[in-house]
């Protein structure tokens, strides 16, 4: 395996100049099949993680639980691992700043830390603090700040776009390695945010969005599933167990990857 070092210098190339066309895991297993199927990188989606461990999505999960997650995965695959820490597990910075030193002892290369609280945004010079701290805390790491306005529809849509790239102006500064902006897949509105902040652009794709060549040909470096692929699994066991239950059937299991070829997955 190679070291972190490498691994997270790697993950930081991936993104010059991308695309970066990255999938969301959420346990060991997800995460080696994503890496068996090719995967250059892959990241951890944190409502998947909540799910599976017990908890509903929004920072409701224990701290050292999503960490010891990261670690597992982190040993299991070779390819870079990014952890969606949610805002950073911490009402300060200080506490944010011990949250990515964990992952990085985890192994993690990347960290995606949101701006949202609550229903609202942080304040841009606090959420600058935290990401500063972040930085401090983790010199080599890549930082995806994540920038909430169009995700949550916050303020008019006229000014949304501004208000975005101030942001994104301001965590850069801060110590961000990139900027992802989910909740917009509109080419338009992503030529503009492309060219408007100065770091790799991270958008969240699924159903309707553009392709990975139109996203990047706008200028987008990196394309994220979130959430969409546990989403879509958990339809499988709903589907399975409805279809057993009232029709007696099997078919919605069909295409399945084959026992022994999952289970050959895990090194041991």
């Amino acid at each position: 395996m190679t070291s972190s070092t490498d691994r997270t210098q790697l993950f930081h190339a991936l993104h010059q100049p991308g695309p970066l066309a990255l999938p969301n895991a959420w346990d060991v297993a997800s995460a080696l099949v994503v890496e068996a199927a090719g995967a250059k990188a892959v990241a951890t989606t944190s409502a998947g993680v909540a799910w599976t461990l017990g908890a509903p999505d929004g920072n409701e999960v224990e701290r050292d639980r999503v960490i010891d997650l990261v670690a597992r995965i982190a040993k299991a695959v070779e390819i870079p691992v990014t952890a969606d820490i949610e805002s950073g597990f911490g009402r300060t910075a200080g506490e944010v700043a011990e949250t990515v030193r964990a992952v990085v002892e985890a192994g993690a290369s990347g960290v995606n830390i949101e701006d949202g609280v609550g229903g609202a945004l942080r304040e841009i010079a606090e959420q600058a603090e935290r990401l500063a701290a972040a930085r401090e805390a983790a010199p080599a790491i890549y930082i995806n700040a994540r920038i909430d306005t169009c995700l949550r529809g916050i303020g008019e849509p006229e000014t949304r776009l501004e208000h975005t790239l101030e942001r994104a102006a301001a965590f850069l500064d801060a110590g961000a390695s990139g900027i992802f902006v989910p909740g917009v897949t509109d080419l338009d509105i992503v030529t503009e945010l492309a060219k408007g902040i100065a770091a790799p652009l991270n958008v969240l794709v699924g159903p309707g969005a553009p392709a990975v060549d139109e996203l990047a040909k706008a200028g987008v470096a990196r394309m994220s599933l979130g959430s969409a692929v546990a989403e879509a699994a958990y339809a499988v066991a709903r589907r399975a167990t409805v279809e057993l239950l009232t029709d007696g059937t099997y078919s919605s299991v069909e295409g399945g990857i084959e026992y022994g070829e999952l289970n050959a997955l895990f090194r041991g």
